[in-house]
């Protein structure tokens, strides 16, 4: 891929896109300058020698090819071809979708709508509610000068989301966001969810393709701010079709006494470049971080995760575990950096790997960056096979190979799930991964 190649989102192309939108001023403003970045910004592997970089070494997408997808029309699509995971059996107190980053449905439980929550569609609340959003889009959390695709989402974001809950509102039941891709095309969706002080919020958020096989492009963006005091569960589930380019950069900055359990699901698209951040910017902010990943054949998940203390008595725990077939690769970078004045912290990491094949392979990189002296900080990193002690166990009770397999990969996982307070979560992920595990190679 050649900056040529890079740049073959015409000019013209997008300022059609941005006179579509009738936007506010502030945020076509925003998105010109990405844009203006976007075409200056060197390549991943063009990058100077830096941490930048290194983020890159062990991902190659030289057959990656820009030009290839569009950005989306502005339209309001129909309702997406294929069927979510987590809201089955959920009782859900709203849910917004995107087709092919095009707004589709959006539904608010009236009587929260009254309370002064936002929830549906960010391209629509722009221009109904932009001086409540506008210190809160791409400002705080996401980087949009951070890399080539951080500077192109934030120019051409579309089909996005929205969780605005005022000071003190506690949103009881789950909210649902699904976003869908088709054959060929691109998803640049953007997720901005605000909680203010003493709010309480669980989201499900989840992504999937009408076609499992056909080639796409998601370069996308998660948002999370909580406030002091407030509280939100959030579980992302990544299930793209094998064909998908997955980039996204997605943070989350947690306030004083504020809780944020993030639960990461990564299953789908033939290469992900994911930099996952948490921030604890108040005292006795708390993050938990949970990561499934589950691959087969060729695919490349990478995931860079950084989990920031900026601030004393704050606590951070993460953990990651993958299991691996065919000849898939799994690369997990992660670091704990405790800035001098966050004394009294405790932060921790771990990543384990389920290797189920000869030719998967799986890098674990944990890292400690630690300039305050009063702090607990460890991590961990494991990879290991199948024992075949354990498949021989079960199979002489009666289990098929198959089946013996995925009860191991379950009880591999269940440590993760046991994290999980929504049940139908936790069973649609077991059942998503059961269903992908082959005989054990």
């Amino acid at each position: 891929m050649t900056k040529t190649v890079a740049t073959g989102l015409r000019q013209e192309a997008f300022e059609a896109f941005l006179a579509a939108r009738l936007e506010p001023r502030w945020l076509t403003d925003l998105r010109r300058n990405a844009w203006a970045a976007f075409q200056e910004l060197p390549l991943p592997q063009d990058q100077p020698p830096g941490p930048q970089q290194e983020e890159w070494r062990r991902t190659d997408i030289r057959r990656f090819h820009l030009e290839k997808f569009p950005l989306a029309d502005h339209a309001v699509a129909d309702a997406p071809p294929v069927a979510p995971l987590l809201n089955s059996g959920v009782d859900l107190a709203g849910h917004v979708s995107a087709y092919d980053s095009l707004p589709c449905q959006s539904r608010l439980d009236p009587d929260l709508a009254a309370r002064g929550v936002l929830f549906g569609s960010l391209d629509q609340m722009v221009q109904e509610h932009g001086p409540r959003i506008e210190p809160y889009l791409l400002t705080q959390a996401v980087d949009p000068l951070y890399d080539m695709f951080s500077a192109l989402h934030a120019a051409c974001w579309s089909g996005g989301m929205i969780l605005y809950v005022p000071k003190g509102v506690v949103i009881e039941r789950p909210l649902h966001m699904f976003s869908a891709l088709s054959a060929g095309q691109s998803d640049f969706g953007h997720a901005l969810i605000v909680l203010e002080e003493g709010a309480e919020a669980t989201v499900l958020a989840e992504t999937a393709s009408s076609d499992p096989l056909a080639a796409g492009l998601h370069c996308g963006a998660v948002e999370i701010l909580v406030g002091p005091g407030a509280r939100l569960r959030y579980v992302n589930l990544q299930n793209w079709g094998s064909g998908v380019w997955h980039f996204a950069h997605q943070k989350a900055l947690v306030g004083r006494n504020a809780s944020l359990q993030w639960t990461i699901g990564a299953l789908g698209s033939h290469l992900a470049k994911v930099n996952q951040q948490v921030a604890l910017v108040g005292e006795g902010a708390h993050a938990q971080v949970n990561g499934v990943m589950f691959t087969d054949g060729s695919q490349h998940l990478s995931y860079h995760t950084f989990q920031h203390h900026q601030v004393p008595r704050c606590t951070s725990d993460l953990l990651y575990k993958g299991a691996l077939q065919g000849e898939s690769r799994i690369v997990w970078r992660g670091m704990i950096k405790v800035d001098r004045d966050a004394q009294k912290t405790d932060g921790y990491q771990r990543d384990d790997n389920l290797i189920l094949s000869e030719s998967a392979r799986a890098d674990s990189i944990p890292g400690l960056e630690i300039e305050a002296d009063d702090v607990k900080c460890s991590h961990g990193a494991t990879a290991g096979r199948v024992d075949d002690e354990q498949v021989f166990y079960a199979q002489a009770r009666g289990l098929t190979r198959k089946e013996a397999v995925r009860m191991i990969v379950a009880g591999f996982f269940q440590q993760v799930f046991d994290r999980i307070t929504v049940e139908s979560v936790r069973e649609a992920l077991g059942e998503a991964i059961g269903r992908r595990v082959r005989e054990h190679e």
